[in-house]
């Protein structure tokens, strides 16, 4: 075929798609999926409701899904404890497009977001694709934010957006609610949106609360969700936010029509009947994840205090080295985030126990002591 080029965006130039390598291995813990498949009742409750949905394929899926935003908020009470009308919720395909709605609605040319690094990596190119200006705040060393520096920055810069992912990814870590608190209000005086990220809020340790619990006194927060991880359904692309209803009105402007397909719209609907099965996965994947944590730290490494269901650990001289070490061992990890850091995502036990043996052969290899040194050979 003929060379050919198109003519893209001058902004757009030279970039590649998002994406973490998909590489066919044994173990596959880069990218934060839920490693316990559906059960079988899960997986038949899944195929009959597809099924009925096939029926009226014919037919467009009703554009503002009622009984989903409902299904939605009841889970919500449920796991939040925090009590939300219909007209509270909104959904997409997956928590990007629920983000996309978001920056549609509230960034723009000449409209400021805020966020804070290390964070995760789509926040750029939600405001690339939005036109929207993007201002960082970095985070402390230990990757808390630092609250004084960002009501400043807030201050100063008078975004429309603030993006605050809690538990934050690559790092796991999560910001206490008063400070989430501090930030909303801040925001509130320049007129602004705060976003909460909480795409892992299910995998929270006990006593740290949801940003959920701060709607109701800050009308400017919307807190973002998604069904890819503690609901095992990354492949169904379900995400979800809550906020005043004002807020949503706003997110159904900006949405494309029937977005959100009858497929989709009856998987969901189906996983959420299934939740109280689903979350004895989740509190398996919490402990394993702690144990994943105490196994890290007793090889000498530094591991960030996590709320997720992943581990960001470190720190290595050469990082890479250590990645592919694994990955010749059948083992797939993420290089994300600040240099010299990894991330693993928790698997099942079996596979837990296969990363970390294959970390102590890698280790040894390169000669790492847990104080820095090794990694370069």
């Amino acid at each position: 075929m003929a060379q050919y080029q198109p003519p893209i965006r001058d902004d757009l130039a030279g970039h590649t798609p998002y994406g973490a390598p998909q590489l066919d291995v044994e173990v596959r813990l880069n990218v934060n999926e839920n490693p316990f498949p559906p059960s079988d009742a899960l997986a038949k409750a899944l195929a009959d409701n597809v099924e009925g949905a096939a029926v009226g394929m014919n037919r467009y899926p009703d554009r503002d899904f009622p009984e989903l935003r409902q299904a939605l908020a009841d889970y919500l009470e449920r796991e939040s404890g925090v009590r939300l009308p219909l007209e509270s919720i909104w959904a997409a395909n997956g928590s990007n497009e629920v983000m996309a709605h978001v920056m549609h609605a509230f960034g723009g040319p000449g409209r400021i977001a805020l966020t804070f690094p290390p964070t995760y990596s789509m926040y750029p190119e939600y405001a690339r694709e939005s036109f929207t200006e993007l201002v960082s705040v970095p985070r402390r060393d230990d990757f808390s934010v630092d609250i004084e520096e960002s009501l400043a920055a807030i201050a100063g810069h008078r975004p429309s957006l603030v993006l605050l992912a809690s538990p934050n990814n690559p790092t796991g870590t999560s910001i206490d609610l008063d400070d989430v608190a501090q930030i909303a209000r801040a925001v509130a005086n320049v007129g602004g949106v705060l976003v909460v990220d909480e795409a892992y809020a299910e995998f929270r340790r006990e006593g740290v609360g949801s940003a959920l619990e701060l709607i109701s006194d800050n009308p400017n927060v919307v807190v973002t969700r998604t069904m890819s991880k503690a609901f095992a359904m990354a492949g169904a692309r379900v995400g979800y936010a809550a906020a005043h209803p004002a807020v949503i009105d706003a997110l159904r402007v900006v949405r494309l029509p029937y977005h959100l397909s009858a497929i989709t719209q009856a998987v969901a609907r189906t996983a959420l009947d299934f939740a109280d099965e689903l979350q004895n996965d989740v509190a398996l994947l919490r402990e394993q994840r702690d144990e994943l944590a105490w196994a890290l730290e007793s090889r000498g490494l530094t591991v960030a205090p996590s709320d997720a269901n992943f581990c960001f650990f470190g720190t290595f001289p050469n990082r890479h080295r250590v990645w592919q070490g694994l990955l010749d061992r059948g083992v797939l990890i993420r290089e994300t985030g600040p240099e010299n850091w990894l991330r693993v995502s928790v698997g099942t036990p079996e596979e837990n126990a296969r990363f970390i043996a294959a970390l102590d052969e890698v280790l040894a290899v390169l000669q790492f002591d847990g104080k820095g040194n090794g990694g370069n050979e």
